[in-house]
């Protein structure tokens, strides 16, 4: 028993990210074209036949760039809210959208998706759970600060896609217009590598198996500093950096992973004793 999990896509240009079991799935945002998040799956060995609906976090385009011909082309029914629905300027006319409410589970099958409202700077912008069972894996991007959902949510996934947008360094010497800089860092814009990792550090499960780092600038951030600041803290949690350019593997998270992965390194050390 397990979730299958990818990030398709993370970054301003497109964002997309894949959740299911062996029966369904559903994908959180679609910020890439549609035949892109196909060639993608197809190459990951996924089928968009899985794909029961799609979530919509908030209306900016990097979200909802392919929704309109994905969701018509699979029938796709797409869950958001009618505040974001208004500004996201999108004809989906022949598409069916629902409206969820924050705190209360949408179920597609098998699976249980929980929105949650977070600080960001569109009309009424939303984080997700997605269970299956007892495994819960979280979508946490597009973050001004860590409120108190984000904290609760954040402790009770075995994996999460967490939004490490920018190093505060790189920000403020980039080429970025001031007016710029402090909407990224201005507590509704995106979370720093710093505010990330005290997350990670302060509230990270000890059955954390998988954290997929999400939504790194282009310019103001570095994939590999990224992902060594983060493995060094890391625990037992295996650390991804999702690309802006192209798919992660697909990750399988279970509730033992993390158990299981700390239990063959104790043995090691204890066999290394002898």
């Amino acid at each position: 028993m397990h979730l299958s999990i990818t990030s398709l896509n993370s970054g301003s240009n497109g964002n997309c990210y894949y959740i299911g079991n062996r029966k369904e799935a559903v994908l959180v945002d679609a910020g890439i074209s549609c035949r892109e998040t196909e060639k993608r799956m197809k190459r990951l060995g996924l089928s968009m036949q899985k794909v029961k609906a799609i979530f919509i976090s908030h209306e900016h385009s990097d979200h909802i760039r392919g929704l309109a011909v994905l969701a018509k082309k699979y029938q796709l029914p797409v869950f958001i809210t009618p505040y974001t629905l208004q500004n996201c300027r999108l004809d989906l006319s022949e598409v069916q959208c629902v409206p969820f409410q924050a705190h209360e589970p949408v179920l597609v099958g098998e699976l249980a998706v929980t929105a949650f409202p977070k600080l960001h700077d569109a009309l009424d912008p939303h984080s997700f759970i997605v269970a299956y069972k007892d495994i819960k894996v979280g979508v946490f991007t597009d973050i001004g600060a860590p409120c108190a959902n984000v904290i609760e949510h954040f402790q009770q996934c075995h994996a999460a896609f967490l939004e490490a947008n920018y190093d505060e360094g790189l920000l403020e010497q980039g080429r970025y217009p001031y007016y710029l800089k402090n909407r990224i860092r201005g507590g509704r814009g995106h979370l720093s590598n710093r505010q990330a990792l005290s997350l990670f550090m302060g509230y990270k499960p000890a059955n954390m198996s998988h954290l997929l780092l999400a939504h790194l600038s282009k310019d103001n951030n570095c994939p590999k500093m990224v992902e060594e600041l983060f493995t060094a803290h890391a625990d037992g949690t295996q650390i991804i950096v999702a690309s802006r350019f192209e798919e992660t593997p697909v990750f399988n998270i279970s509730c033992s992973a993390v158990i299981a992965a700390k239990v063959a390194s104790n043995v090691g050390v204890q066999a290394s004793l002898f």
